[in-house]
């Protein structure tokens, strides 16, 4: 019997450990952590766990509402800020641009997609399948808004958000639906009583703490980090228009309270000067949008949404706001274009500039532009027969969304504090007979115009 190398006993042994060695890391890496979301496995680059578990639970997620056939696109803030600075290259490129994971990995608590909520009604499957890979859920619903009025006030309950978590990350779906004014609209995010407030960390949502108003987006299919998914195609316009999506709704609950006490005009001449007022901001509100120019409900016509949810009917016209910086010279040919010639100017751009178009009959349009100072706001008027001039003067305020006469208009966010200005603290009060240059609460004398400036700020055609 042949002596037995030792040498070469020992270095098979060494061999054989250091290919069971392997074999137990190429089985940990291939099998265990692609089911336990610990470490990439398709993706490009190397990440730590943590990152690579966002990724994991994004891929999860995607595969998730693809086996339901439910079509989502990524609305998440702080991605979208990441693929704008790249979007040409992830537009040109069929694999994305990144060697290595970049968006998905990027440290955050949740990733935020939307849905619509027409292309998809069948949640008991899609949470049985979530179950099954893992995934804890939370459904958040609230009353449907868009079935309020003044005969009735909704108490159906529409789904708003839903919550998908597995592991340290976890997804936020934002239910989207359309309004009567041909734009898409998000509610709230309000927990009902007996909801575990430790799920996931609500504050740190995105979206939730406001309702939100927001155009239909052109949508883009890219990839990124190895995923398909879909993005708005301006990624930037997106996230501009976030961050003014506040919306209000009508308070139709008090717009009740306040026809019990002052019953509603229903006269054939009420009703026939709604509905050229509505007409005539529909005009207005197309003419501005197309310029760009950003406007909001103002004076009258704010007080009559707010207080009424609809157009006063003995105020002869539509009112809106427009800040002086949002100024352009095309402003009046682009009306006179759209039919509604130039009844007066009054002011200069520098000072109390104010435009009144004349629409149907004697329903007029009048922009009043406002000029911000360091504490206030404020827009002029001016008496054509004196050449007087008078300041009328707001707090500062934000604008927001609201739906009027199915319209999707700003109107400011403070309101109350907006109409109790300018009607002071019996706005709730109807006064039918009103004189611009002394009964509104916040009006000042300004002066008056020098005589050889007439024939520029007195306008009158």
């Amino acid at each position: 019997m042949q002596k037995i190398n030792k040498n070469v006993v020992l270095a098979l042994l060494s061999l054989t450990s250091l290919v069971f060695l392997l074999f137990q890391l190429y089985y940990y890496k291939f099998y265990l952590s692609q089911k336990n979301g610990a470490v990439f496995s398709k993706v490009r680059g190397s990440q730590s766990g943590q990152d690579s578990t966002r990724w994991h639970v994004v891929r999860k997620f995607l595969g998730l509402i693809s086996s339901h056939n439910i079509p989502v696109y990524l609305i998440d803030p702080l991605i979208l800020g990441l693929v704008d600075k790249d979007i040409e290259k992830i537009r040109s490129s069929p694999d994305g641009p990144s060697p290595e994971c970049k968006y998905f990995c990027a440290p955050r608590d949740f990733t935020t997609f939307a849905l619509l909520e027409k292309t998809w009604k069948h949640e008991v499957g899609l949470f049985r399948t979530a179950e099954k890979m893992g995934f804890q859920w939370l459904k958040i619903i609230n009353k449907d808004p868009r079935l309020d009025g003044m005969d009735d006030l909704s108490g159906i309950e529409i789904p708003l958000h839903y919550i998908f978590k597995q592991a340290s990350h976890a997804i936020h779906l934002v239910v989207f639906y359309e309004r009567s004014g041909n734009y898409l609209w998000h509610g709230p995010l309000r927990l009902k009583q007996h909801m575990d407030r430790k799920f996931v960390p609500f504050r740190k949502l995105h979206f939730g703490r406001y309702p939100g108003a927001y155009e239909k987006p052109e949508l883009l299919l890219v990839s990124i980090d190895d995923l398909k998914v879909q993005i708005p195609k301006n990624p930037s316009g997106f996230l501009e228009e976030m961050s003014h999506s506040r919306f209000l709704e009508c308070r139709y609950r008090e717009a009740r309270a306040f026809f019990q006490l002052y019953p509603d005009d229903a006269s054939v001449d009420a009703v026939e000067f709604r509905k050229k007022a509505k007409s005539l901001l529909h005009l207005a509100a197309l003419t501005l949008n197309n310029l760009g120019v950003k406007f909001w409900l103002s004076s009258g016509t704010c007080l009559g949404w707010y207080r009424q949810c609809n157009v006063i009917p003995h105020s002869k016209d539509v009112d809106l706001g427009v800040f002086i910086r949002d100024y352009k010279a095309d402003i009046i040919p682009a009306f006179q274009k759209a039919g509604l010639p130039l009844k007066h100017k009054f002011g200069k751009v520098e000072d109390s500039l104010e435009l009144s178009f004349q629409g149907e009959d004697d329903v007029k349009l009048d922009i009043f532009f406002f000029y911000e100072e360091d504490d206030h706001i404020w827009n002029g008027g001016t008496q054509a027969k004196s050449g007087k001039k008078f300041k009328y003067l707001f707090p500062k305020f934000t604008l927001c969304w609201t739906e009027f006469v199915e319209l999707k208009v700003h109107v400011p966010c403070e309101t109350r504090q907006y109409v109790e200005a300018n009607y002071g603290p019996d706005w709730k009060v109807p006064v039918k007979t009103w004189d611009w240059k002394s009964s509104p609460s916040n009006v000042q004398y300004n002066g008056v115009w020098p005589v050889d400036e007439w024939d520029d700020v007195i306008q009158i055609y």
